[in-house]
């Protein structure tokens, strides 16, 4: 049975090896990583509940896998850190399961190694792979700076160099690497704080992109669904900056669009003309 687990610090790193397996993941339980588990074709999936949030956003994604038939529960962000899979499966405890998981005897409360250990052993049920969702769109802001809203820190490239991005990912480290705390160069980045959770998991993306000159903030996972770009824009608030965000002005307690607005208007004074 455990050859058909993979373990994975985020759900963005799925390949074709995929297909078919029970994956035990780092990311948050939102929609957004549940459809990627989904277009992947996976058996079964655990990811992290990131402290449920605005609207139990955190957990959103079990509702959406239930109609494909794929079971998936969530462990607890206070057991285990954000962005591990294996601190995920060494320690996770389970705080909320979709039907098809119940189905299986997998219930809150019990460890997220037993979990995968029902979910390997269950039969395949292959679903179909769900339709594309939006996932990133421009912000507009004053003058030449440009900025942009993704649902996921994975869908930066190198255009997005010397912009700001706001992204609906998790403020954790992937696996506590420095170096996924951001796919670009970019000037700042703004993340969802998951809640802190066990570790403070949920701010460690701020002093690693601090070592990279980089302006970084968390806006609190109660006032923006995780995993959604939009939400994030439209009604976040910051709750942590690191220290050269902090030389730029921005603080705790504002909005996000604010935020945006003061980070853009920095990124020009640092840009030629």
């Amino acid at each position: 049975m455990l050859d058909r687990l993979i373990v994975v610090d985020s759900v963005t790193r799925l390949g074709p090896e995929a297909q078919g397996r029970v994956i035990v993941g780092g990311s948050h339980g939102g929609v957004y990583a549940a459809y990627l588990a989904a277009k992947a074709r996976v058996a079964g999936v655990l990811l992290n509940d990131a402290g449920l949030g605005l609207g139990a956003a955190g957990i959103a994604g079990l509702d959406y896998l239930q109609p494909l038939g794929i079971p998936a529960a969530c462990c607890s962000h206070r057991s285990a850190r954000i962005g591990d899979g294996f601190d995920l499966l060494g320690r996770g405890l389970v705080s909320h399961v979709n039907s098809a998981a119940a189905a299986l005897g997998i219930e809150p409360g019990m460890w997220c190694r037993e979990a995968a250990r029902r979910l390997a052993a269950a039969p395949l049920y292959p679903a179909d792979a769900p339709d594309s969702v939006e996932s990133r769109f421009p912000i507009e802001v004053p003058g030449r700076a440009r900025a942009s809203a993704m649902d996921s820190n994975s869908l930066m490239t190198p255009d997005d160099d010397g912009t700001v991005v706001v992204t609906g990912s998790h403020g954790g480290l992937l696996g506590g690497r420095p170096e996924t705390a951001a796919r670009a160069a970019v000037f700042a980045a703004l993340y969802n704080d998951a809640d802190g959770g066990i570790d403070g998991a949920g701010f460690t993306r701020l002093p690693a992109l601090d070592a990279r000159g980089i302006a970084a903030a968390t806006y609190s996972v109660w006032t923006a669904r995780i995993g959604d770009g939009r939400s994030a824009v439209e009604t976040g608030i910051v709750s942590s900056v690191n220290a050269r965000a902090a030389f730029l002005g921005l603080k705790p307690g504002g909005t996000v669009r604010d935020a945006i607005t003061l980070l853009a208007e920095a990124s020009t004074k640092d840009r030629p003309a």
